[in-house]
């Protein structure tokens, strides 16, 4: 009579049931923080001491540094213009919808005013209030340092 209990060896394996679950978890991760930008325009902005923060919902009016206007309204990508005569129409269509829209200006600091004083007319005129321009925080110079 054989008394002993014959031991079950079960082989080694890696549990893979909870690898989707991780690998669900990691595109949620890198779907909510990943920033979507839809201007993606490359300007130099100019320097500025005051700061303010503007919503995510606004408009973007981007002009380069060779006067080119681009227009995004904040949820797809930009497009260029052919003038501020195009960009009124498109003001003017979002005002009727949305009269509380935010616009902001995002100019080459290089860009002759007069090209930035027409878009602003522009905006002005087609009924948008609630304008702001672009800029970055100004450096500030530590002693010592030039």
């Amino acid at each position: 009579m054989n008394l002993r209990k014959q031991l079950h060896t079960v082989p080694p394996s890696v549990p893979t049931a909870s690898m989707a679950d991780i690998a669900f978890l990691l595109i949620i991760f890198f779907m909510l923080t990943t920033s979507f930008s839809p201007e993606r325009t490359s300007v130099q902005l100019p320097e500025s001491l005051i700061q303010m923060k503007v919503t995510e919902e606004a408009s973007i009016i981007a002009i380069t540094r060779d006067e080119q206007i681009r227009f995004t309204s904040g949820e797809e990508e930009s497009v260029p213009l052919s003038g501020p005569e195009e960009l009124g129409l498109i003001v003017k269509e979002i005002i009727e919808l949305v009269p509380s829209k935010e616009f902001v200006v995002k100019a080459d600091r290089n860009v002759r005013y007069e090209a930035i004083d027409g878009v602003l007319e522009t905006l002005r005129s087609n009924g948008a209030n609630r304008i702001g321009l672009l800029t970055r925080p100004e450096r500030r110079l530590v002693p010592g340092e030039e």
